[in-house]
């Protein structure tokens, strides 16, 4: 079928209002923010219900096409690029909170909603969604599900996966299904829930969430404390978990800090300059949580594992200080960098980030490297800058060579190459180095289950 059939199909099922085909709708809908692939989709198509994906779906079993499923396309691993002539599926105008639960403290959405929105809707009805991220504002829930967001608060809530109470999907054959119903407690057999979530679009359109709300935390304080040396980072950690109840503790290096206070004009949080930061985010609910906050602090110092720290007096100094994390993604944008969002368990964070540093920086000395991350959950981010005079091209080369490096290190490690970003079309490659031929096989065996003509974003994910 022609590009032009197809077009003319949509626009009669569609009535022309929910279909685009101009090439600046064709930018802005067929890629994430990896930008690493050419974008040629034949038409970007918003559907308003499960009926409009049933048709999409036939519409393209019938005549051999690929769909690839659109959220707020804030993906890092290009999940959401269509490169070949696809039909981009974008979820935008599914965008309702359905229900909410008081009793359960639940809320049904469609997927289409934007987490800040689900994030605002918790907050004014009295509760609170765990899960936030510096795209917040613009990444959808059908989409942090497919890819099992996580997050600076991981530590304290968990990833998208522990806020899922029940999913309605279409899938590749155009069946509905309904998994789960957002009940508490299910002992029926095998949990198809768990399946979709982290499948990245590949076993069906998720059309609607039941999400789990919890109650609001309490007063919270924000640390940024100087560390020199990575191996003081876990004791660290120890010492503050141990006494108190932390809802983040996130890393970042000097050269991160120098980025984000050169891009969003910060200050840096304390006179000392040191190799390594980390922030804290800490619940001061208890009466002696100031008491227990400061003997933690003093503890930390007197061990000589941190050099200086600032402590935040209020809401605006907690978020200044927050922003000297959260605004370090958007601050290497500019320079094109190759992520890896890799992880392993937290305890072998300093000597892991020590091995691959070491590996990275011997091999393309030249190269600037970013870290940072979300230290308390295993979580490392690497983004390698591309220089100015490389082309994206040589520097996409020269950062796949440099991967399989990285990627042999975090199987040393028993690690994860994709902790939170997913797989997408970028880490195609490297799932072999954390799963298993056997594993790889059952996924596939899985997917053709659910997607027997493989239209759900082929050449994603395997």
């Amino acid at each position: 079928m022609t590009d032009n059939l197809i077009i003319d199909s949509l626009n009669e099922r569609f009535d022309g209002k929910d279909v685009l085909t101009d090439q600046d709708s064709f930018q802005t809908y067929g890629q994430d923010w990896t930008r690493f692939y050419p974008v040629a989709p034949c038409a970007i198509v918003f559907p308003r219900s499960e009926e409009d994906l049933q048709w999409l779906i036939g519409f393209a079993r019938s005549n051999k096409l690929a769909l690839v499923p659109s959220g707020g396309r804030t993906g890092l691993s290009a999940g959401a690029t269509a490169s070949s002539g696809e039909i981009v599926v974008s979820m935008d105008r599914m965008d309702q909170i359905l229900d909410f639960d008081p009793i359960n403290s639940s809320v049904r959405c469609q997927a289409g909603v934007i987490t800040e929105n689900l994030q605002n809707f918790a907050i004014d009805n009295g509760l609170f969604y765990g899960v936030d991220f510096a795209a917040a504002g613009s990444s959808q829930i059908g989409g942090n599900v497919a890819t099992n967001a996580g997050g600076i608060r991981v530590i304290r809530y968990g990833m998208t996966r522990e806020q899922v109470l029940g999913l309605r999907v279409v899938t590749g054959t155009g069946e509905i299904l309904n998994l789960n119903k957002g009940l508490i407690k299910n002992a029926t057999g095998l949990d198809l829930r768990h399946l979709f979530i982290g499948s990245e679009g590949c076993l069906g359109f998720i059309t609607e969430v039941t999400i789990k709300l919890l109650p609001i935390p309490g007063p919270q304080s924000v640390l940024v404390l100087g560390v020199d040396e990575l191996e003081h980072l876990m004791p660290i950690l120890e010492t503050f978990r141990a006494n108190m109840t932390l809802s983040a503790f996130e890393f970042f290096s000097n050269q991160a800090l120098a980025k984000v206070m050169a891009h969003q004009d910060l200050r840096a949080p304390f006179e000392s300059e040191t190799n390594y930061y980390a922030l804290l985010e800490v619940d001061m609910t208890h009466s002696d949580s100031e008491q227990k906050l400061m003997s933690c602090f003093e503890q930390v110092m007197e061990q000589g594992w941190v050099l200086d720290g600032a402590m935040s007096q209020s809401d605006a100094q907690a978020e200044s200080l927050w922003m000297l994390r959260e605004g370090i993604s958007e601050s290497i944008t500019p320079y094109t960098p190759f992520k890896n969002d890799i992880s392993v368990t937290p305890s072998k964070v300093p000597d892991f980030l020590k091995a691959v540093d070491e590996q990275v920086s011997a091999l393309y000395p030249d190269f600037e490297s970013i870290w940072f991350g979300h230290i308390g959950d295993g979580n490392l981010h690497l983004n390698i800058l591309k220089p100015d005079e490389m082309t994206i091209a040589d520097f996409k080369e020269q950062c796949a060579r440099c991967s399989d490096v990285i990627y042999q290190e975090v199987q040393k490690f028993d690690g994860s190459v994709s902790a939170e970003h997913g797989i997408g079309r970028l880490k195609k490659s490297a799932l072999k180095y954390a799963r298993s031929d056997s594993e790889i096989e059952l996924m596939k065996a899985i997917k053709v289950q659910f997607d027997p003509d493989n239209i759900l974003n082929p050449g994603k994910l395997f």
